[in-house]
């Protein structure tokens, strides 16, 4: 195998030690299939950010580790790679981990293996949970700065949050969502992918508020640990439906819209206003046909931009009282989906 890159390049980006690069690199035995896969892997991701940006200047290599769907996940992949090619006056290489569902302990041992191999920061949504706060805040002691992605953990476990105002957000839903149902007295359906992500709770409780003081004939019936997943979200809907004959409204905070409209089509319920969250392949089709009603979204590139600039400031290649501000809160309809 040849490669114009440094074998600690490769190493780095694929996170393998220097010696086993090496093994692969000169294609010695007892070296598992799955392991040169990785090392190819390493190298074509590096042969592509190569031509994107040259890589000139120091370069930082941080992880982006990720708890969530696969249409959520590639639309933030989308948006780093968009924007890692630009970013001055480092280069930056990112290394991927992600996973729909991602139990506590498996989302602890990609971290501990990160602190092990090192990395120049993490971009972490994941459930707030003690365990994962704690880890988090062992990573910044071990000095690999942790930034929050749309979900925040505690402040003392991270340099930084990025992406919108989730409470904002949730008023934002309520206000629209109320003013278009109508006076009829009814429910909304709120969704949620699972109750530890905080950024959820938050998107709920601002919504609740808002409903609460503005709307007082619409109440809300909540679902939660579908983790935005297609069948569990849908099994959790259609249970709603049966115990609700009043919903007919859904705020989705958490994902799996289109399970969530299979479920009233099934139950041959109407849905007279569906907010969502999130400009995915999949709201983007929902929405240009009018399957959903609005999407609440912000700019998952300004999200992107924003994480590898709190790294930089962290490294001393920014003013050390560098600031982001979070995303605008946006909204999408049918007939301007894409802004």
């Amino acid at each position: 195998m040849k490669s114009r890159f440094p074998l600690k390049d490769i190493a780095l980006q694929a996170g393998l030690s220097l010696a086993t690069v090496d093994r692969v690199m000169h294609e010695r035995d007892g070296v598992r299939a799955v392991t040169r896969a990785r090392v190819a892997a390493a190298i074509a991701e590096l042969e592509r950010q190569y031509v994107q940006s040259g890589l000139a200047g120091r370069r930082l290599v941080i992880d982006v580790v990720m708890d969530t769907p696969l249409r959520f996940s590639s639309a933030v992949r989308e948006a780093f790679e968009a924007e890692l090619p630009g970013m001055r006056p480092a280069s930056f290489s990112a290394r991927f981990h992600v996973a729909e569902t991602m139990a506590e302990a498996e989302l602890l041992s990609i971290l501990r293996a990160i602190r092990r191999r090192g990395s120049h920061g993490v971009v972490l949504k994941a459930q707030s949970t003690p365990a994962i706060a704690d880890f988090a805040s062992q990573l910044m002691a071990a000095k690999i700065p942790v930034v929050t992605l749309v979900t925040d953990l505690p402040e003392d476990s991270r340099i930084g949050y990025v992406g919108m105002d989730n409470r904002v957000a949730g008023a934002t839903a309520a206000y629209l969502l109320g003013r278009m149902a109508g006076e009829r007295t009814g429910k909304v359906l709120v969704t949620l992918s699972s109750s530890l992500f905080a950024g959820e709770d938050e998107r709920e409780r601002g919504f609740r508020d808002v409903l609460a003081a503005r709307f007082p004939h619409l109440s809300v019936v909540r679902i939660s640990e579908g983790f935005g997943v297609d069948r569990t979200t849908e099994l959790l809907v259609r249970d709603a439906l049966e115990r609700e004959p009043d919903i007919r409204s859904v705020y989705s905070a958490g994902g799996g819209n289109r399970a969530i409209l299979k479920a009233f089509t099934e139950a041959r319920r109407e849905c007279v206003v569906f907010a969502a969250h999130d400009l995915d392949q999949d709201n983007v089709r929902l929405l240009a046909t009018s399957e959903i009603t609005f999407v609440i979204h912000h700019d998952l590139r300004h999200d992107a931009r924003s994480a590898c600039q709190l790294m930089l400031a962290y490294h001393r290649m920014l003013p050390a009282d560098f600031q982001v501000a979070p995303s605008r809160v946006a909204i999408a309809t049918p007939f301007e989906p894409a802004h």
